[in-house]
C-alpha cells in the first residue's frame, strides 16, 4: 500500500505539542487591524490548543506528524 500524502496547506497551519495535541494559530489578525485595539491585537498573535473534536481531523490531514 502506497505512504499516505502529507496536506501540505495543514502541515504549514498545525504543530504539535509535547502532550501530543494540536496548536494553532488565531483568526482575524490578517487584514483591517486598523481599528483593532493593541490588546486584542497582541492576544492574537498568540497561539493556542486546538479543539478535542477538531483534532481527528487534522490527525488525518497529518498521518506523520
Amino acid at each position: 500500500m502506497p505512504k499516505m500524502k502529507t496536506h501540505r496547506g495543514a502541515a504549514k497551519r498545525f504543530k504539535r505539542t509535547a502532550g501530543g495535541k494540536w496548536k494553532r494559530g488565531r483568526a482575524y489578525h490578517s487584514h483591517i487591524l486598523t481599528k483593532k485595539s493593541t490588546k486584542r491585537k497582541r492576544g492574537l498573535r498568540t497561539q493556542v490548543v486546538m479543539s478535542e473534536a477538531d483534532a481527528p481531523r487534522v490527525n488525518r490531514m497529518l498521518p506523520y506528524k
